[in-house]
């Protein structure tokens, strides 16, 4: 049998040899080939990535991970440690799943028992980063530089159950081995401020559980005109910035558009894969953010900064369903006069019916709920309504149309994808299984007789604690873990004197 090249790929990939792994035995003598944690798949993108950095001369890598909060964290591994990341992953501090937005710790992390109900995380000990080589990019904004997000495992190889990553792919695999797959389509709002250009000093540096002062920023533009073609020329050179930046990524860029409130824009993404999807989400928010900034623009996923009150941010989360063996979407109906199939009928009822407890995913900030506004095209009540954007879930589509769908409007673009698309997953499919029947559609979103969403974080956390579907499906383990990070961020936000309270009451009492 005649030598194998080691970057020589099986006959099936277009390659000559009998396996897709590009490294030599004793490169796979690590943390990832000991516990069998790559497919075939990887080491073949494995393969192309060494290709790719010798041809760029790629000097460095973020090695990066998505946090509970959809915050990407990781290390810089320099171009010399790059094959040992490769076979063994990289450390971090396990802590890092047990803090609040603010990066206060919430649990005993240097106790014996955390309280968090799992080993593995006192004394701040590592978890293990482990590169998913498919999703290497070269970033556009950094010189020599690429990136690549990772899983989390313990340092013995199980699986970490706080990895929010994982936690959206378990629920495929589920959905999976009922021979069904889920397309999601994205839509992303967010507002760009022009930096003021004041210096970075002691006002703006915060610690844990205190966060600083924002830095300054000024709108871009007057607001009010939705779609507006010459008020987009203004920002001509972000637009073509971010079209630059993002094409180059491999995002699938769908629109850039102006919407309708002062210094506020909408990205649209082609749908796809909720799994591919959702990896894209966590990469375009970070290059919008990147690209912005060295335009000197401040760009935000906060739902409702200040100066936003009457045009908050949300992200618009497109799904459906299809057949995995014949690609035909499950949520078209047959019958004329209907919009979905009794799938999708059911479907849309679990949505409807776990909508509060799924409230403290697809809204996981105390920003996000003061954009429940009656007639802003936001919803705020558990309604829905045939392609009417002031419903929760709009359904759109209907006989023949392959692109029948349905769309939620109650989420906040600073979600974590990964919670909120496998939210809608198990509210979904829960609706299937018990064959759930949704109530007639609004045709009056803001009037109709529906219960309303959550009013405050505190309120859908407590919708989420009680919702025995979500404890079934994540596990009480996950469900009260999240639950007491988002709790304990609530309470700094109640112990916190704003300026509305300063206001309103110092002078009269």
């Amino acid at each position: 049998m005649r030598e194998r090249n080691v970057d020589e790929r099986r006959v099936s990939d277009n390659g000559g040899g009998a396996s897709a792994r590009p490294m030599l035995a004793k490169d796979r003598e690590g943390f990832i080939g000991r516990h069998g944690l790559w497919t075939e798949a990887h080491y073949a993108a494995a393969g192309q990535l060494r290709r790719v950095m010798d041809e760029l001369g790629i000097e460095m890598v973020r090695f990066s991970f998505v946090d509970q909060h959809g915050i990407l964290r990781g290390k810089t591994i320099a171009r010399a440690g790059v094959d040992a990341a490769l076979r063994s992953g990289v450390t971090a501090p396990s802590s890092l799943l047990l803090k609040d937005t603010s990066g206060q710790s919430v649990f005993s992390v240097f106790a014996s028992e955390t309280g968090v109900g799992v080993d593995g995380f006192s004394g701040a000990g590592d978890i293990v980063m482990v590169p998913d080589p498919r999703t290497f990019r070269v970033l556009p904004w950094a010189e020599r530089t690429a990136w690549i997000l990772c899983d989390l495992r313990f340092p013995d190889g199980s699986a970490v159950p706080f990895c929010t990553r994982s936690i959206l792919r378990a629920e495929l695999t589920a959905l999976e081995a009922t021979g069904l797959g889920m397309t999601v389509g994205a839509e992303l709002e967010f507002h760009v401020y022009r930096m003021s250009g004041e210096e970075l000093d002691a006002r703006h540096v915060g610690a844990p559980g205190r966060p600083g002062l924002a830095m300054g920023a000024a709108p871009t533009t007057r607001g009010s005109q939705l779609l507006h073609e010459e008020a987009l020329d203004d920002m001509q050179p972000l637009v073509d910035a971010l079209y630059r930046g993002l094409t180059l990524l491999d995002l699938p860029l769908r629109s850039i558009e102006l919407e309708f409130g002062p210094s506020q824009f909408e990205i649209t993404m082609e749908a796809g894969d909720a799994a591919d999807i959702a990896d894209a989400i966590v990469l375009l928010r970070m290059a919008v953010r990147r690209i912005a900034r060295g335009l000197g623009y401040h760009a935000t996923f906060m739902s409702r900064p200040q100066g936003a009150e009457g045009a908050s941010t949300g992200w618009h989360l497109h799904q459906s369903l299809y057949d995995r063996e014949t690609g035909a979407g499950v949520f078209v109906p047959d019958a004329e006069g209907t919009v979905l199939s009794l799938t999708g009928s059911a479907y849309l009822a679990g949505l409807l019916a776990h909508a509060a407890a799924a409230a403290a995913f697809a809204a996981p900030t105390v920003n996000g709920y003061k954009r429940y506004q009656p007639f802003s095209l936001a919803p705020d009540r558990i309604a829905w309504g045939i392609d009417n954007k002031g419903a929760m879930i709009r359904a759109v589509g209907g006989v023949g149309d392959p692109a029948t769908r349905l769309e939620n409007r109650a989420g906040e673009p600073a979600a974590n994808p990964y919670l909120y698309i496998a939210s809608q997953l198990i509210s979904g499919r829960d609706g299937i299984r018990r064959g759930l029947i949704p109530p007639a559609p609004t045709v009056d979103p803001y009037q109709a007789d529906a219960p309303a969403l959550p009013s405050s974080l505190e309120h859908a956390v407590e919708a989420l604690e009680a919702d025995d579907v979500f404890r079934a499906a994540l596990g009480a383990v996950v469900v009260d873990w999240y639950a007491t990070i988002k709790r304990a961020e609530f309470g700094r936000y109640l112990r916190h004197v704003s300026d509305w309270e300063q206001r309103e009451y110092f002078s009269i009492y």
